[in-house]
């Protein structure tokens, strides 16, 4: 029997997706058609033998969760349930204190995955792995190879090339390491729980120390618990023949910014021509003309002369008129694009307008295409204090009127634009 935790994190932790993540957790927001989070769970739902996934985060249980854990356990016939913590405890953290619930009916094994991470999943793949690697209660890191200077932007993991057994494990060092990076994803059997134990026991009896000096020990419980699994665990662990890492060719991205879900759609939009075909739109008789990899939701409207694609989701409920060109964007739910108005390299929101006539336009921040090892950049907003050229955002309810030009701006929420824009925050 098998489980799987994934990490969504909580509200402060989305504040690179902002304006998006004020309407929707991040964890929800649609990637490629659908929330984030089902690519996860349509992946742990495939595994042979799977018998739950637990959510877990510092979210506040609100309608939006419940409905989509509901329609995900009626779709996926899996129970999927959130354990809210009662504050951030780190990676390591979440999962030793709700240690009892990924126990209980005793799974030989479980996977945990960050939620903002965009992968092929190769979970059975890590599996067999691991059943031929080490002993049977090894753990398993999922790696790829990134080039050398964006290496050190991730956790780095020094591996003996033979047994694949991680000799050295180092969260974003400050000179180079090794290129094969952690991805985020992890396959372990319950004796990890020992090990995040030590820690935990570490971190009390340093507490204890601090209030014998006299210190305040307020949260001294939460100080205790909040572990990371990157830093304190896997970094002790390294070279003790108890950790591997299984690196996979498959595709691979963060998803830390509004820029990255848009390349993040990109991957997904391509693998659906072996997973969901469905998914993708066709050039027909009567309909829109499609140019590369398109998801279009069954109830948008989008008349017969509009371009889409590449790389373009259409939310539920979307009209899209006469002439409208859109390429290598997310115009998501509710949202009007007016008469010839063009959509490039943005994410319109929620019941946004652009108007007849109107050009939003953003700037990629795709890999380096000529280099195959390049991930994305973890862009900064501002760089030399000037708004570092991105996709363009508008945020739901954005009316753009008509032959007005946004170019690299946010637009936050519930904005009547009366001109044009060019590198700028809306506010």
């Amino acid at each position: 029997m098998l489980k799987a935790v994934i990490l969504i994190g909580g509200p402060q932790k989305g504040t690179r997706f902002r304006p998006l993540s004020f309407e929707v957790p991040k964890p929800l927001f649609p990637v490629a058609g659908v929330p984030m989070l089902q690519h996860h769970i349509e992946a742990c739902a495939k595994v042979p033998n799977m018998k739950e996934i637990l959510l877990m985060g510092f979210y506040q249980p609100n309608e939006e969760l419940n409905r989509f854990l509901l329609n995900a356990q009626q779709e996926f016939k899996i129970s999927i349930r959130y354990l809210q913590e009662y504050a951030a405890l780190g990676t390591g953290g979440g999962i030793y204190h709700f240690r009892d619930q990924i126990v209980s009916g005793s799974p030989e094994a479980f996977f945990v995955m960050n939620a903002d991470v965009c992968s092929a999943f190769p979970l059975e793949e890590m599996l067999s792995f691991q059943k031929e690697h080490g002993e049977p209660n090894s753990f398993v890191i999922l790696g790829t190879t990134a080039n050398r200077k964006q290496s050190m932007n991730y956790g780095c993991i020094v591996e003996n090339e033979e047994t694949n057994e991680v000799l050295h494990y180092v969260e974003k060092p400050s000179t180079f390491v090794s290129d094969i990076i952690n991805c985020g994803i992890y396959l372990f059997s319950p004796d990890i729980f020992q090990h995040i134990g030590g820690v935990f026991q570490k971190n009390q009896e340093e507490m204890l120390l601090y209030s014998f000096d006299g210190e305040e020990s307020t949260n001294g419980w939460h100080r205790a618990e909040a572990i990371r699994l990157e830093q304190d665990v896997f970094t002790a662990l390294a070279g003790q023949g108890k950790l591997y890492v299984y690196k996979t060719l498959g595709f691979w991205s963060q998803i830390k910014s509004a820029g990255s879900a848009i390349y993040a759609s990109r991957l997904y939009l391509n693998q659906y021509h072996k997973t969901h075909p469905e998914r993708l739109a066709t050039n027909k008789k009567g309909g829109p003309k499609i140019s590369g990899n398109v998801y279009i939701h069954p109830t948008a409207n989008i008349d017969p002369t509009a371009t889409l694609g590449p790389n373009v989701s259409i939310g539920t409920g979307v009209t899209i008129s006469a002439g409208v060109r859109v390429r290598e964007s997310i115009v998501l739910h509710g949202a009007n694009l007016q008469d010839h108005c063009c959509v490039l390299n943005s994410i319109v929101g929620w019941d946004s307008t652009v108007g007849k006539w109107a050009r939003v336009e953003g700037t990629p921040s795709d890999p380096n295409p000529n280099d195959p090892l390049a991930k994305m950049d973890s862009e900064t907003l501002f760089r030399e204090g000037k708004l570092t050229p991105s996709i363009t955002i508008l945020g739901c309810n954005v009316t753009i009127p008509s032959e007005v030009i946004i170019l690299n701006s946010i637009v936050l929420p519930h904005k009547d634009l009366n001109r044009s824009f060019k590198n700028q925050i809306i506010l």
